[in-house]
Order: C-alpha cells, then structure tokens, then sequence
C-alpha cells in the first residue's frame, strides 16, 4: 500500500450558509393553533394549519409512491450537505432598542461565519453592522455578550482589534468609533457589558494579555463613553481569577458580579458580590451575596435586578438544581423563589446568557419569565413569587434558549422537531399568565420545513449504566425516508454522538446534521452521559476524577442497549465527536471494544497536553475531571495507540487555541504507523469549531463516505469523492 499524506484545505474564495455542527438542539412541539409565521423579517410565508399538518397519503392528492427497499445507509435524501452547510445561521444573542424593535446578532457562514448585527425593519430587516466590521468577542476563547444596548446606543466587540465600538442606531449614517484604545494586537478582549447612565460609561468584563496570553489578567473595567479621547479602562472590580455578569441595579448605585477561582469551573463553585458605589464612581464597600457560606456549595449565577432594586440570581444550593433566589439585603439572606428540582440556568461556558425575565414587580409580588429544564425536556412558564406558582405557556415551543422582554411581549429562543433554530415573539395576556399568540420573527434556516417528511423525530430514552442503580439519557432518532424501506432482516448502522463541554448537554430538536444521516438509513443517537447538564449537580458531578470512564462507559452503555433493543447493527457501531466529545471517541476506541470506526472533530488526544497548552479558562478544568498525574497519563489515547484497532477520521482548525493542532497530528501519526486506516483533514482558518460553509459540508460528506467504505457495507448514494485513507487505500484507489 501506498503511503498518502493528510489533506489540508485552504479557503476557497466562495461560500454558502451554513447549519453549525453546534447549534444549539432544542426541542418544540408544532401543534398550537396560535402560532404563526409570517414575512414581516422577510422571512418565509405559509398556513400554519397546512405547513404543520404530518405528510401522510390523507394530506396529498397525489398517488402514493411505492417505497424502495435499499440498504440502510444507500438512501437517497433531498437533504444534501449542501443544504446542511447552507441552511443556518447561527444566533448571538437579542435585545430591544428604544423604539421596541428587536435588535439581533447573527453569524453567516457565506461571508466566513461575520457576526452582524441585524434591527427589525417596517418591512425588512435592516443590518446594523458596516462590510468591514464583524461582531464577536474572543474572551475565554468561547466569547458570549459581544454587544448591548442602551436606548438607541450601541456597544459592540470588534472581531478583528476586540475593541468597543460605539454606535448610534437611529442614525442611518452613525458610523462606529472606537471607545478603546488600540493595543496594536487583539490582546485585550471584552465582554458581557452594561450602561452606566450616572457615570456615562460603560462597566464589562476585560481579558488582558498584553503581559502574559496564556494567562491572561481577568478583571471587571469601565470604560468612558464621553468625549473623543480613548482612556485607558480603568479597573472597578479586580483580584480573583474570572468575572461575569456584571449587572447595575436601577439607579446605577449597586454593581452585581459573578467571579470564580481556580481550580474552580463556573458551574462547580462561584460566588455572587455586590459593590456599593460611591460618589467618585469607585465600588468601595463590597458584601458576598452567595458562594461563602461555607454550609452550601453552590454555583450562583445570572444576577438581575428587578425595577424596584431587589436582586434575584440563579443557583444550586440545597436541593442541587439551579433554582431562581433573591437577596434579602437588609439581613444579607437568600430565599427560593420557586423550588423545583429542574435546572433554570445553563453553564457558564459563554457570556451574556439570560434565562429569565421579570416582566413586572411590585411590593405584593415580582412575575418572572423563566425557561427551566427537567428530565430531558424543556418548559416556558410564569413564575409569581407571591404564590409559589409557575403557570406554564402553551406555545408552539417545547425547548427555549435565552429570553428578551419586549414591549408588551416577550422574544424567545427555541426551536423544535421540525423547527431550526428560531426566535418566537410571545404576546401575554394582560395578567401576564397566558400566550395569547406567538410568532417566528426570526429563523435560522427558514426553508426547511420543505423536507419535513424527511425528518426523523428524537425519541428520549434512559438507559441503565455501569452503575448498578444509576441510569442515563440520550435522544434517539431511528432512519427515516419516505421513500425507502430496508429489508426486515437487516438492521441500521448506527452513529453515537459523544457531545463537547464535558459539562455540557445535548437536546432532542431539529439538527439537519443529523437528519443528514437518519434520511439517508442511519440510526442516530446523541447522548447525555453521566456529567452532562440539565439533570442536577449530582448527576453533573458523575464526571468528576472520572472523565474518559463514566462519559465512554455511558456511550458504548447506550449503544449495547439499542442493540439489545434491535435498533442498531452489532456490527456497524460508529461513534463521533467534537471537542471534549472527540476525546471520549478516540477514548472510546482506545479503551472499549465496542465501536468498529470512529470521527475525531478537533478531539483531545493527550491530556496533558491539553492542560499545558490550553487557555485560561479550562487551563484546571482537567484537574477536577481527570484527577492525579498518572491519570493524565493513563486515559490518554495517545499513550495506548496499541490498543487502537479500528479506522479513525480526524479534522482539525489550525488556528485552534482550545486543542491545538497538535492533538490531531500526535493521533494521525501514531495510528498511521501502526497500520490502521486513518486519515487527516486540516483547516485553514478555522478555530475551534468550524464556522466556514465547505469546511461545514466538507466534514459531513467525508466522515459518511469514510464510515460507509470501511464499516458501511453499501454505497452512498451522493455523488462523493472520497479523500485518500492512509493504510486502506492503494494509489490506485479513489
């Protein structure tokens, strides 16, 4: 056999849209009569009634077809990688300017994944952001709350320099101008930021590398929003290792945060401040709110004050499960809200998240729009304090993101089964209890709903683990394709998709990655093994000092289970992953004899390695997962490439800080030795995670043709050139 070196791919000079590989999955119901799409962001138009109705042979005139019996995974299926890669945009983040129009971050992959942002128009939508500027932080490499708005002023993070820029939205020709200085590299970044009106400025978390990049200098900053000179921020809030969610009560007197220190994750142990500000504008006096009492280990998080200056935050203490609190400042005390065993906050992996709203406030009660999750589903209610009760919406969604209070509305990110990634205006009724209509203003790919009968709809499933007594969950979606069938005797290969974080959790919603495979006769399966989020702090903390254990024994748990239950073939197991997803693959098939190939997507190979070279924010996040030196060595596939004995397909950004290329090069070179069929794909350009339309379609395509030519036993029915695969392919081989 020939020996093939990897493939790198360079930009090309053209590109589509795309659906990123980690969109957020969210899981909606499309069956309210009053829900509505309409045209007004010049979006998509059609009858709800008609559009919702399940294709069947009652729905159509036309004759029916007679289904063709082909093998699992040789299916033809309208949902090309081309539509994959081209259908969504990615959202960032919404808010609401002085006029009540919905202001609103996207990334569009056919301009290189640029973030824009994008204002409500009388008929369309009207983009904010110049050609040459592009809306995206870079703080904590995973970045979050790039922009704000205060009335008609805009503050935003520039891609390129990671300045503040200002702008005025109500001027067609307010251009942006820089509000920090210019460092002459992208060393300092902000994030998550709020208005000052006392002092006009502006207060945002700094990441400050110039001294040190690999550790860069984490405090909270103000910056000055008068006059023309750019000031060198000056620093409020300083000392611990990171700072989030800086927020002001009403009359700009009181300063909320977040902050955490090493060996700390956010979600493992944080603490909740509030500083008093003085006439000078300094906060001197401070008081811990939450995280230092020594009887509770918590997770504080998403501080906001209501209109009438009390403070309500979210966190985990008691029962386990981040629930809504306020601070009871006159004693210094914190109460529960609304106790319930369910998760009403998400990790803090990215700034800027908003999981309620307090929509009104008085001294009899405070009513709060929440989104909480609960054994594997999602829920949208309203919460009154005053009675402990949390009436539930009845929407079109079953799964939601981040909320925006609105005029006399609420804007919600969700989505569905059949609906990507939306965000849905919610009209209450004037006792704020009920929906009395909801309707898409925004879509991330709004012409999907054409390949409906494609989808394949995610069934929740809980699966026994190695743990006796303890179980696990995992969405589920079986092949689906109108147009075929497989012979009764023959079962589905199976994909198991192992998800990123760790600490991190997977949704049962619309993903065309995934129906990529289910229309064409793969079996699905996205898993949330034990450490995933979304079920509590214990089931979150599985993972502790046993991360590439518990994450790789629930996954090839999960797919013996539906093997047992007929739902996969024995024989054609595959796993994938990305990220810290891509570290229990390659673990997955060093340590266990269950999968036959397997997909690395920027995956970690060498702990170590990770812990060495990785940035600020998850630089300890190993410690707590992995726990001793020898255990860094010992669940390190690197280390036991012997052990490997099955075909791996790896893909990697070069310009990737969080697992360098390093990882992926370490594991291609080590298996190419030993003679497995291995292969290599390096992108140009590309961080981590991949933002780029053909590298999106690229890496869907190759991982099917690669998983069809050595495990697969059929032939693909896209037209595919298959790249080389290093000790399986002659020269003379495709």
């Amino acid at each position: 056999m020939a020996v093939l070196t990897s493939l790198t791919r360079f930009p090309s000079s053209s590109s589509s849209s795309f659906l990123s590989s980690n969109a957020r999955h969210l899981f909606l119901s499309p069956s309210s009569p009053s829900f509505s799409i309409k045209r007004r962001f010049n979006l998509f138009s059609f009858k709800p009634s008609r559009s919702f109705a399940p294709m069947s042979s009652s729905s159509s005139s036309a004759p029916l077809q007679e289904k063709i019996t082909a093998p699992y995974g040789s299916w033809k299926s309208p949902i090309t990688a081309d539509i994959v890669s081209g259908a969504s945009k990615r959202l960032g983040g919404t808010a609401v300017d002085s006029r009540g129009r919905l202001v609103w971050l996207e990334s569009r992959p056919n301009e290189s994944g640029r973030g824009v942002l994008v204002v409500e128009g009388e008929k369309e939508a009207i983009d904010i952001t110049p050609k040459e500027l592009a809306v995206r932080t870079l703080t904590q490499e995973y970045g979050g709350g790039a922009f704000r708005i205060s009335d008609d002023q805009l503050v935003f993070s520039n891609y390129k320099d990671q300045r503040l820029y200002t702008q005025h939205i109500l001027h067609k020709d307010s251009s942006p101008k820089p509000i920090t200085p210019d460092y002459g590299s992208p060393a300092v970044t902000y994030a998550d930021g709020v208005f000052d009106s006392r002092f006009h400025r502006y207060i945002t978390v700094r990441e400050d590398g110039r001294q040190d990049t690999s550790n860069p200098i984490t405090t909270i900053v103000e910056v000055n929003l008068s006059g023309d000179t750019l000031d060198e921020p000056k620093v409020l809030v300083s000392g611990n290792d990171f700072y989030a969610f800086p927020r002001l009560d009403p009359n700009c007197e009181r300063l909320a945060w977040i902050e955490w220190t090493h060996p700390n994750m956010p979600w493992d142990k944080a603490q909740l401040w509030v500083g008093y500000i003085s006439e000078a504008g300094n906060i001197d006096k401070r008081v811990c709110v939450a995280g230092c009492d020594p009887e509770y280990v918590e997770s504080p998080t998403e501080p906001k004050w209501s209109p009438r200056g009390e403070l309500f935050f979210v966190t985990d203490r008691k029962n386990g499960f981040w629930n809504i609190h306020k601070w009871i400042e006159s004693t210094n005390e914190v109460v529960s809200v609304y106790p319930l065993d369910a998760e009403f906050a998400k990790p803090l992996w990215v700034f800027g998240t908003n999981s309620y709203e307090i929509i009104e406030c008085s001294e009899e009660k405070n009513i709060i729009a929440c989104s909480y999750r609960q054994k594997g589903k999602s829920y949208l209610g309203i919460l009154d304090d005053s009675k402990g009760s949390c009436s539930l919406l009845d929407i079109p969604l079953t799964d939601y993101d981040n909320i925006t209070l609105g005029n006399q509305c609420l804007y919600v990110e969700g989505a569905s089964a059949v609906l990507p990634p939306s965000v849905a205006k919610v009209t209450l009724d004037q006792h704020k209890t009920k929906a009395l209509s909801s309707e898409i203003v925004w879509s991330s790919s709004p012409d999907v709903l054409k390949y409906k009968a494609f989808f394949s709809v995610p069934e929740l499933i809980e699966f026994p683990t190695e743990v006796p007594g303890q179980n696990a969950y995992a969405y589920y979606y079986p092949p689906t394709n109108p147009l075929y069938n497989a012979s009764m005797e023959e079962k589905p290969p199976l994909l198991v998709k192992s998800h990123g974080g760790p600490t991190a959790e997977s949704r049962g919603s619309l993903n065309l990655n995934i129906q990529y495979w289910t229309s064409r006769g793969w079996a699905f399966v996205d898993v949330n093994y034990g450490g995933s989020t979304g079920y509590g702090r214990e089931y979150r903390e599985r993972l502790l000092r046993r991360w590439g254990i518990v994450d790789v024994d629930d996954c090839c748990g999960c797919a013996k289970y539906l093997v047992s239950s007929g739902k996969a073939d024995v024989k054609r197991l595959c796993i994938s992953g990305g990220s810290a997803g891509g570290y229990t693959t390659l673990a997955a098939l060093a340590f266990r004899d269950v999968f036959k190939a397997g997909a690395s997507l920027y995956g970690v190979a060498d702990l170590k390695m990770l812990k060495e070279e990785g940035h600020k924010f998850e630089s300890r996040y190993i410690d707590n997962l992995v726990g001793e030196e020898k255990d860094f060595y010992e669940r390190s596939p690197i280390n036991f490439v012997d052990r490997f004995s099955c075909p791996i397909i790896l893909f990697q950004g070069l310009e990737d800080k969080v697992v360098t290329p390093d990882q992926s090069r370490k594991i291609y070179q080590a298996l190419k030795e030993k003679g497995l069929p291995v292969a290599l794909v390096e992108y140009e350009g590309e961080q981590h995670g991949f933002r780029k339309a053909e590298n999106i379609k690229y890496t869907l395509e190759q991982q099917m043709v690669f998983f069809a030519r050595v495990v697969g036993g059929f032939q693909v029915a896209d037209d595919i050139s298959p790249l080389k695969i290093d000790n399986f392919d002659t020269s003379s081989d495709a």
